[in-house]
C-alpha cells in the first residue's frame, strides 16, 4: 500500500530572483486545448511568484486567440502554454500566428507538457522559443523567464491602439512619460470587498452582460504583491470567458502593496483616451480600513457575503462607510436575509443589490444601475 507523503511539491526557496532586471517579469500561464488538469501549472505559478515574477494565470480551456489577446492586454514578456491533449502540432503554430495578429509578434512563447521529442523541432520552426519537458527544473524555467525581459520602449507607429494602450500602462507603472490620448471615462466604478466575496466573478458576470448588450468594458484588477519577493499571482482574469467576450473587454492585472493607487488616475485617463467609457477598478481583497479607492472612482461598490459578521461589524467605521452601493453576493447562501436586514440598518437609503455572480442572477439589474 502506498505511503502518503508530507513532503512539499517544490523545495524552491522563496527569494527574489528578478530584482536586478529592468522590470518585474510578466508571464502569462495558460492551458490550451482540452486538458482539464491544472495542478502542474499552478505549481509553476507559485514557483515563479516566489521568485519575484508577476504571473498572470488565465486558466483552463484557452484558445490560441484568447491567449494572444491576454498577452497583448497584459503586456507580458513571456507566454508559457502547457499542453497535454496531443494537439500541439495544430494549436502551437496557431498561437504564434495569433500573437502576431494581436500585435505581439515579439512576445516570447514557451511550450511545456508532454511533447514528443520528434515534434520539438517543428515547434521551434513555428516560432516557439523553448520547449520544456516534464523533467525541466524550476530554476531552468525561471532563467528562461529572466531572459525574456528587456527595457520597456513605446510601441511602433503601426501597432494597434490596444497594444499601445497596454504598453502605455506598463510605461506608467515603470515611472516613464507616456504620450497617448487622455480623457476621463464617462463612468468609473470601484469594486471592493473582503477576500473571497466573489468580486472577480462579479466583474466577469458584468463583463458578459455588457458584451451581450454590445458594449465595451475596461477592467483594472489589482492583486497583492509579495512583501518578501515582490512577486505576484494575478489570477482575476481567469474568471472572464474571453473565448466569448473576445475583444469587447480590455482586462489589465496589476500588483500592488497595500493601497498604492499612485498611477491609477493616469491609467484611467489612458483608458478613456483609448475609447473606453465604462471602467471597473477591482481592488485587492480589502479589510475594514481599505478605503482609498473612493478617491479615484465615480461610484464605490462594496461587495459583502452572508456570514461576514454580526450587527456590531456593520456599525464599525471603515469600508462600509464608503459604499455608494452594496452588493450582497452569494445571495443563495444561508444568512442572506439576515445580512440584508443588517445592511438596511446602516445603509441610509443607499441601494442594496443581491446577486449570485456564478450564474448571473441579479447581475442585469446591477449592471443597469452602474452604467
Amino acid at each position: 500500500m502506498p505511503n502518503p507523503t508530507t513532503e512539499p511539491t517544490t523545495t524552491l526557496e522563496k527569494i527574489d530572483r528578478c530584482g536586478d532586471l529592468p522590470h518585474r517579469p510578466r508571464v502569462l500561464l495558460g492551458k490550451m486545448g482540452l486538458d482539464g488538469h491544472d495542478r502542474g501549472v499552478k505549481l509553476i505559478a507559485r514557483a515563479l511568484r516566489d521568485s519575484g515574477v508577476h504571473v498572470i494565470y488565465s486558466g483552463l480551456w484557452q484558445t490560441p486567440r484568447s491567449l494572444a489577446i491576454a498577452a497583448r492586454d497584459e503586456d507580458v514578456d513571456c507566454v508559457a502554454a502547457s499542453m497535454m491533449s496531443n494537439s500541439h502540432n495544430v494549436l502551437v503554430p496557431r498561437l504564434v500566428e495569433a500573437c502576431g495578429e494581436a500585435g505581439r509578434h515579439d512576445v516570447r512563447i514557451n511550450i511545456g507538457g508532454i511533447i514528443p521529442q520528434e515534434d520539438v523541432q517543428g515547434m521551434l520552426d513555428a516560432g516557439v522559443h523553448s520547449v520544456f519537458h516534464t523533467g525541466t527544473s524550476m530554476l531552468d524555467i525561471i532563467q528562461s523567464v529572466r531572459e525574456s525581459v528587456g527595457p520597456y520602449t513605446p510601441c511602433s507607429g503601426d501597432s494597434s491602439d490596444t497594444a499601445k494602450l497596454s504598453r502605455g500602462i506598463s510605461l506608467l507603472m515603470d515611472g516613464s512619460t507616456v504620450n497617448l490620448p487622455r480623457r476621463r471615462p464617462d463612468r468609473v466604478i470601484g469594486l471592493t470587498g473582503s477576500p473571497g466575496a466573489g468580486k472577480s466573478t462579479l466583474v466577469a458576470s458584468i463583463a458578459s452582460e455588457l458584451h451581450a448588450q454590445g458594449e465595451r468594458l475596461a477592467v483594472v484588477a489589482f492583486d497583492p504583491m509579495s512583501p518578501i519577493t515582490s512577486g505576484a499571482l494575478l489570477g482575476d482574469r481567469l474568471r472572464v470567458d474571453f473565448n466569448a467576450v473576445d475583444e469587447s473587454v480590455f482586462y489589465r492585472s496589476l500588483a500592488v502593496i497595500g493601497e498604492d493607487y499612485h498611477h491609477l488616475p493616469d491609467i484611467i485617463e489612458l483608458l478613456g483616451g483609448a475609447g473606453f467609457d465604462r471602467v471597473i477598478v477591482e481592488t485587492v481583497g480589502a479589510g475594514q480600513s481599505d478605503v482609498a479607492i473612493r478617491d479615484h472612482v465615480d461610484t464605490t461598490v462594496v461587495v459583502v457575503v452572508p456570514g461576514m459578521g454580526d450587527a456590531v461589524q456593520m456599525d464599525k467605521a471603515g469600508i462600509l462607510e464608503i459604499a455608494d452601493l452594496f452588493v450582497v453576493n452569494k445571495a443563495d447562501f444561508s444568512g442572506e436575509a439576515k445580512l440584508v436586514r443588517e445592511l438596511l440598518d446602516i445603509a441610509g437609503g443607499r441601494p442594496i443589490h443581491e446577486t449570485v455572480a456564478t450564474c448571473g442572477q441579479g447581475v442585469d439589474n446591477l449592471t443597469t444601475t452602474l452604467f
